[in-house]
């Protein structure tokens, strides 16, 4: 591929222009054109803006910026949604978890902005502060969060993981929980790391560091010792393939470092392991070459413990031994109309969740596949953070569902008595929300899932304001997390529909498979069809129906309403990647070609071609009104995107739908924001997606 610029056609004053009157803010065109395979010219006229440090990308951000800024408050103002978002909102503060001997919990205290990690010697015992994030930068612009943390097996010292300005980047720092105190070890250069405690250290990973939206490679797992510098960690492992990426844990008796590596371009994997008890422990393959089918999980008998796709479309429990890796021996088989998420081994117990027709199912096991325990909870709510050292009697995880906040519950593994530790105070009546699921079928008549939530007493009059989304990407289930702008919506008499469609886990391996690469299509295919049956089916009509999807699920719904753009009234794509044939260029992008397929080859070109959001954007039409929201430290899918994305939108006569875009200040692909920006964002969809289905009627 070739890239010419032979000029620039036209500029205007300050290169922007600012028209009020009709809300729209030009841009220059360039003449660039990319050439693939020396006979497809594809014109790229806003390639200019990839360059966001330039004055000219400023300055039209920042136009922008002011545009969306002007209309989503008058949005806000017209719906009062961002108002009503604080009353549903739950609690500034979660449920204490026991990690070894202490419990754990993140709130804000003292007006602060962000969470800070508090900690608890005892359940009932006085909160203490352990690590605040407003200590961790000198900059007051900038917004640092928590990422995660671990803590050593003999308790004494907590690791912490933290990013500053939503960024993938991460920081590394280690308390000693007898002080209380920061000790002196600090790493930099960390990304999608783990933290691996074994002894007295842990593991991480590194990656080379290319700029900003350089192409992310190279990782590297070291073992970092405390009371030792960085530069003195030692480098555990890396590959020749530097896309390769690696996952790993150690297990419960510390015998076994396993590092799972993954070829992100195939889909294949290898498992290596180190035996700590050996003379001289070294690096050994476990499998090699083989689909990313196992997920090893611990060690127990003298056997991995795993879940698995191999030959196994919804997944199984299995042991392999390391002495004969090949020889794979099932524990709890597949199960035909449920779908296996995770696995939690315990000493005498194995506590896996599985999902079948939308519902969360809470199991135990023994180690020989009999079924002790099984539990089936509320449709389209989520188990989650399963909390639990391998020789405990109980375990503690979270139960949420889309309009019910996160609750802990303690489940004891031999008695199955099942405790709430402690209720989260909502004030709306949550119970007067009704979860509908559906089937709808898709172009190539795929019958796809969708669950639709409103209050009690809604009618199918084809006149209510509905938000469909999706995801649809990388195998990801899509199970249901609160949201208090989705309460909100129904609130205001809305419909929220969320499609489970191709690409997705949500019905096993085989329907993400379905969904990837040459068959993304499938994707776009089956989210249009649910809006056809929303409409069909007397739910809403076009003027009243909305979509929006963030990342994968904001290409799905982009891609919808270049494809069907009478379809939707208003449309919100948020951190998505838009221009498809240049998204392997930057950051992760080399990641996703297993998803997306890649321009280096003909038949995945065209394939991305056809869909591209940016590439496809015709002149004759005018596209539904839309929002466009990236961050502009979004190192994971860079703003860009979006910047050429709405500019091409906007510069055209034949758009007279609004076309907005917003670009958060010092937030990243998963925003990064105080708990006051985070609901304006949630206020800033919603709110604008009603207020766009309801101009003419009266806000309920």
């Amino acid at each position: 591929m070739k890239k010419f610029l032979f000029g620039i056609v036209f500029l205007l004053a300050g290169m922007q222009l600012f028209a009020q009157k009709d809300k729209r803010i030009f841009a220059p065109k360039e003449v660039v054109v990319d050439t693939f395979f020396n006979k497809y010219i594809i014109r790229d006229p806003y390639s200019w803006l990839e360059n966001v440090n330039s004055a000219q990308t400023r300055q039209w951000v920042k136009n922008e910026n002011k545009l969306s800024k002007v209309v989503l408050a008058k949005a806000s103002y017209r719906t009062n949604f961002f108002h009503d978002l604080e009353k549903y909102s739950p609690n500034r503060h979660r449920t204490p978890v026991k990690l070894g001997k202490y419990y754990f919990f993140y709130a804000w205290y003292d007006n602060t902005t962000v969470p800070a990690l508090f900690y608890k010697r005892t359940i009932q015992g006085q909160p203490m502060l352990l690590v605040d994030p407003t200590t961790l930068t000198t900059k007051n612009s900038d917004i640092v969060m928590l990422q995660g943390y671990s803590v050593s097996k003999d308790s004494k010292y907590l690791a912490y993981l933290y990013n500053i300005n939503g960024s993938d980047w991460r920081k590394i720092g280690v308390v000693n929980m007898e002080t209380g105190k920061e000790i002196r070890d600090h790493l930099s250069g960390v990304k999608f790391s783990g933290l691996v405690w074994r002894g007295h250290g842990f593991y991480y990973s590194v990656f080379s560091q290319n700029g900003k939206f350089g192409v992310t490679s190279g990782e590297k797992v070291y073992y970092h010792r405390l009371g030792t510098l960085q530069k003195e960690d030692k480098l555990i492992f890396q590959r020749k393939n530097t896309a390769a990426t690696f996952s790993y844990l150690i297990t419960s008796n510390e015998r076994f470092l396993v590092i799972e590596e993954k070829n992100r371009t195939t889909e294949n994997e290898d498992i290596y392991y180190i035996d700590y008890q050996d003379k001289s422990p070294h690096i050994q393959p476990l499998i090699t070459h083989i689909p990313d089918a196992f997920n090893i999980l611990d060690y127990h008998n003298g056997k991995f413990i795993a879940r698995s796709n191999f030959h196994a479309n919804n997944g199984s429990i299995v042991m392999i031994d390391p002495a004969h890796p090949y020889r794979i021996q099932s524990i709890v088989p597949e199960y035909s109309q449920a779908l296996l998420l995770r696995v939690m081994p315990f000493a005498d117990r194995l506590v896996a969740v599985y999902q079948s027709n939308q519902h969360p199912i809470l199991t135990v096991y023994n180690y020989s596949g009999k079924l002790l325990y099984t539990m089936k909870f509320p449709v389209s709510s989520t188990l989650s953070r399963f909390y639990g050292g391998y020789y405990d009697m109980e375990t503690i995880f979270y139960f949420t569902s889309y309009t019910v906040p996160p609750v802990v519950y303690r489940f004891n593994l031999h008695n199955f008595k099942m405790e709430l530790t402690a209720r989260t105070e909502v004030h709306f009546n949550f119970k007067n929300i009704v979860y509908k699921e559906v089937e709808y079928p898709s172009k190539d008549s795929t019958m796809v899932p969708m669950i639709l939530i409103y209050e009690k007493g809604l009618k199918r009059n084809g006149n209510n304001p509905t938000v469909l989304k999706a995801y649809g990407g990388f195998g990801v289930v899509s199970s249901g997390y609160f949201d208090a702008g989705i309460v909100n919506f129904i609130h205001h008499g809305g419909i929220f529909a969320f499609a489970n469609i191709r690409g997705g886990g949500d019905k096993g391996s085989a329907w993400a498979s379905d969904g990837r690469g040459l068959n993304k299509q499938n994707s776009f295919d089956d989210f249009i069809a649910a809006a056809e049956y929303l409409i069909r089916e007397g739910y809403t009509n076009k003027e009243k129906l909305g979509a929006t999807g963030a990342s994968n699920g904001g290409l799905v719904v982009a891609v919808a309403a270049i494809e069907r753009p009478h379809l939707f009234k208003v449309v919100v794509p948020e951190a998505a990647p838009l221009d498809m044939l240049r998204f392997e260029k930057f950051t992760v992008g080399h990641w996703l070609t297993g998803e997306y397929g890649s321009v280096a080859d003909s038949v995945g070109f065209k394939n991305l071609l056809s869909y591209s959001p940016y590439q496809n954007i015709k002149d004759s039409i005018n596209y539904p009104v839309m929002l466009v929201i990236t961050a502009d430290n979004d190192d994971r899918v860079p703003p860009f995107h979006s910047y050429k994305f709405v500019a091409r939108l906007q510069n055209r006569s034949a758009q007279k739908n609004l076309i907005l875009l917003k670009s958060r200040h010092n937030a990243g692909h998963y925003s990064g924001s105080t708990r006051n920006l985070t609901l304006r964002e949630t206020a800033d969809v919603y709110g604008f997606i009603l207020y766009e289905l309801t101009k003419k009627q009266k806000v309920k």
